[in-house]
């Protein structure tokens, strides 16, 4: 569910669920206990249709973010890195790391693109995209951080309140992490905002809280029966 910045309207890597805690395929990805897809063909570029840099700096990192963008719209992501790499080391700026952040993740090197998203952050903070795949890294990598991953997903929706996408990426999270009346709230929210896969994961997050609610009540009828026996 990776998505790939575009200058001031970001895209990101968008969560899926089948069976547990997934992430979308990927070309690239090689499915293992998560997996990644590019949602969307839309990358940084370098400015806006009305815009020129005057800098000379920026003017040769912004060519070296367009030249970046093509490598990866052409699946190489080595080319693209270094690219993106050279941009970052020219002038900083919060593209050209979001996409340095997106080919560090399909080369598996989740710690860098960790780093890289962690980076676009603090110069762009309201990006709600940015956040989102920073907690896809988060969840996929060797050392999964489940709590880093809610807590990013959480500033995402708040930044982006009517993104369905964002709804159930948090909802799969929270699902994952045994949050399930939270979940159900997203995922519903997903649902009605036109991700239509989510109403199956409403279906069996339902089935989970009424067999919680069944299992509590049929424990505390036994235990009003029986009061010397400890409640399970």
């Amino acid at each position: 569910m990776l998505r790939v910045l575009a200058p001031r309207a970001a895209r990101r890597l968008l969560i899926s669920r089948a069976g547990g805690l997934h992430l979308l395929h990927t070309r690239s990805a090689e499915p293992r206990s998560y997996c990644i897809r590019l949602g969307g063909r839309r990358w940084a570029t370098s400015t806006t249709p009305h815009s020129t840099p005057s800098d000379p700096a920026e003017a040769e990192a912004m060519k070296c973010l367009e030249q970046g963008t093509q490598k990866l719209e052409e699946n190489d992501l080595h080319g693209a890195k270094q690219l993106y790499k050279r941009s970052v080391e020219i002038k900083r700026n919060a593209s050209s790391l979001f996409n340095l952040g997106v080919t560090h993740y399909h080369l598996k090197e989740f710690d860098d693109a960790i780093a890289a998203w962690k980076e676009s952050i603090e110069i762009q903070p309201d990006s709600p995209d940015t956040h989102t795949n920073l907690a896809s890294a988060y969840i996929i990598s060797p050392v999964s951080r489940p709590d880093l991953a809610l807590h990013h997903l959480h500033i995402a929706v708040s930044l982006a309140p009517k993104d369905p996408e964002i709804a159930f990426n948090l909802a799969a999270v929270l699902e994952a992490t045994g949050q399930l009346e939270e979940a159900l709230t997203y995922y519903k929210h997903a649902k009605e905002h036109g991700v239509e896969r989510a109403a199956m994961h409403i279906r069996n997050v339902s089935a989970k809280i009424l067999g919680k609610t069944m299992a509590r009540a049929q424990a505390q009828e036994e235990q009003s029966e029986d009061p010397k026996k400890p409640e399970s």
